[in-house]
């Protein structure tokens, strides 16, 4: 009997859209533990992840992620629960990730950086029963934290961890089960055979992954990624950069991250490629990847010039073919730094809420370096509107990037009032950034223009200025608060608050401001980091507050793309 257990509460494709999909043979109607079985079937004694200390196969990666899934499944997980990750890069990560799909649950892709503000929040919205943390996480006592959010959750929730050691001979201590020590004990026939189950209670068009969004709300938004779309979405940009199994991707941002699904985990093992993963240190990650013979990676603009100056960067680059550099503009030295060694380096704008564009490895270097890229699928519709309408903007003029396709969302889980207002009539979604349609070097392409949503993109974090405001203005004085960007050579962008006080009430410092955020468990990198008191923070004519006028203040321009998410 199939499983359905988010069918009344994620919107679906239209049933013309779908079929379109499913006849041009996008979607196969096979789950992502389907996909990569099939896969490490064909390849099994290739490399499917490599790391500074060792490498694993894919039948390797296969049968553990089988077992994995089977111990879930003993521990009483049922397809269709949500499971909050807060996880690291590792090959233990990969585990968790592939045996938490094989066994029907779906990851919830909340980072390590959440605290309590923002998953409490997640928790309740995906009624997570499940919250696998990394439980040797240097900065955090991430295991703690998951206790303490599980007691306070009205639906029964496991704690699940990654790394650190082995509390008990069974991998239970405590209360809190280590994923690598689930299965260990079944037999592989018999934990492919729990796997194929409930693959059967599965359809290509269920829920298979929960991304959230960078909106400009408060409440988090949580973007339902079906098995069919989100392993299409991958395997498309795999195609695009001319990836097969000879490819190998080093991936050092976040992996949980749509991006490092999409644009790694998922598309270098769609063609039976290696995924390479290290400690974004340089000293560590630069050997890696010369030892890997790493053909493919990505960086923000300043980290790529970063690795530029390291004494290993030639050892690394001498097997680079591709790289692409997102987050914020291409500057002329990041773009040379690989070109002139014969890298290609390639733009990328990508939304979890589904597009993906890059540029073509083969079109002219200055369209590499300045445009956003261009649709992976034949049937992604892409259109620029004038903002606030549903209007075709002129080329060379800037409007709102508006999208719809095969692994795009129709709407966002639970939030009938949001989807009213982010998508069109006929179903696109606005993205609310801005970019205009323009012909560099004779192709026509897209250029990132800046953002009509009311956020600060911090080194390709989203931080929602609504939800930092709401906070800021219950700190006693305060009568109006405004988070805006502040341009950042390194992280694209930090957040520079506004404040204006009530009369006769002293000003707070910083440091008032971001004890006041911790005592409330936000994430970190939403903190601001300038502050600014006006005796009046200035309105628009109808009342608003008038976030261009601050951005002018600042002298932030144009920002930085939206990006990866």
């Amino acid at each position: 009997m199939r499983v359905d257990r988010w069918r009344d509460d994620v919107v679906p494709f239209p049933t013309d859209e779908a079929a379109a999909y499913r006849a041009a043979g996008y979607w196969t109607g096979r789950t992502i533990g389907e996909q990569f079985h099939r896969v490490a079937s064909a390849h099994p004694h290739d490399l499917a992840v490599v790391t500074s200390a060792a490498s694993y196969t894919y039948s390797e990666i296969d049968e553990r992620t089988d077992r994995i899934a089977a111990g879930l499944v003993q521990l009483g997980f049922l397809p269709g629960d949500a499971v909050l990750l807060q996880i690291e890069n590792s090959v233990e990560a990969v585990l968790a990730w592939y045996g938490l799909i094989k066994a029907g649950t779906v990851p919830v892709a909340t980072l390590a950086a959440h605290r309590g503000h923002e998953l409490h929040e997640i928790g309740t919205i995906t009624e997570a029963t499940g919250h696998l943390v990394q439980a040797d996480h240097p900065k955090a006592d991430l295991v703690e934290l998951a206790r303490r959010m599980a007691a306070a959750s009205p639906v029964p929730r496991t704690v699940l961890t990654v790394g650190g050691d082995d509390g008990a001979a069974d991998g239970v201590a405590d209360g809190v089960v280590r994923i690598e020590d689930l299965g260990a004990a079944i037999d592989p026939a018999d934990a492919r055979a729990v796997v194929e189950r409930v693959a059967a209670e599965i359809d290509g068009e269920d829920v298979a992954v929960f991304q959230l969004s960078g909106g400009t709300t408060a409440t988090p938004k949580v973007i339902p990624r079906l098995h069919d779309e989100y392993w299409y979405n991958a395997s498309a940009y795999a195609r695009r950069l001319g990836w097969d199994r000879s490819t190998r991707v080093a991936h050092v941002l976040p992996m949980i991250h749509n991006a490092g699904i999409v644009c790694c985990l998922h598309s270098a093992h769609s063609v039976g490629a290696a995924v390479v993963l290290s400690s974004p240190d340089p000293d560590v990650l630069l050997p890696t990847m010369a030892a890997s013979g790493t053909t493919d990676t990505m960086a923000y603009p300043a980290l790529a010039l970063e690795w530029g100056e390291h004494p290993t960067f030639e050892a690394a680059a001498a097997s680079l073919r591709r790289i692409v550099l997102t987050g914020t503009k291409v500057t002329d030295p990041s773009f040379a730094l690989f070109e002139r060694r014969g890298i290609r380096v390639l733009g990328l704008y990508g939304a979890g809420e589904g597009l993906v564009m890059v540029t073509p490895p083969d079109d002219p270097a200055e369209v590499r370096q300045h445009a956003l890229g261009t649709p992976l699928s034949d049937l992604d519709d892409v259109r620029v509107l004038v903002p606030g309408t549903e209007e075709t903007a002129p080329d060379d003029t800037p409007g709102e990037l508006c999208f719809g396709g095969p692994y795009t969302l129709r709407g966002y889980l639970r939030s009938p009032e949001r989807n009213a207002e982010a998508f069109t009539s006929d179903g696109l979604y606005r993205s609310g950034d801005l970019v205009a349609a323009r012909t560099i070097a004779g192709v026509r392409c897209l250029t990132f223009e800046g953002r009509a949503k009311d956020q600060v993109v911090r080194g390709g974090e989203k931080v929602n200025a609504a939800e930092i405001e709401a906070l800021v203005v219950q700190m006693p004085g305060v009568a109006r608060a405004a988070l805006v960007p502040v341009p950042d050579p390194r992280l694209g962008e930090r957040g520079c608050l506004f404040l204006e006080m009530l009369p006769g009430v002293p000003a707070p410092e910083l440091t008032d401001v971001i004890a006041h955020l911790d005592a409330r468990e936000v994430a970190k990198f939403k903190w601001p980091e300038r502050l600014e008191i006006l005796d009046a923070i200035p309105r628009t004519r109808v009342g608003k507050i008038d976030k261009r006028a601050l951005v002018e203040r600042v002298g932030v321009g144009s920002g930085t793309p939206a990006g990866t998410r």
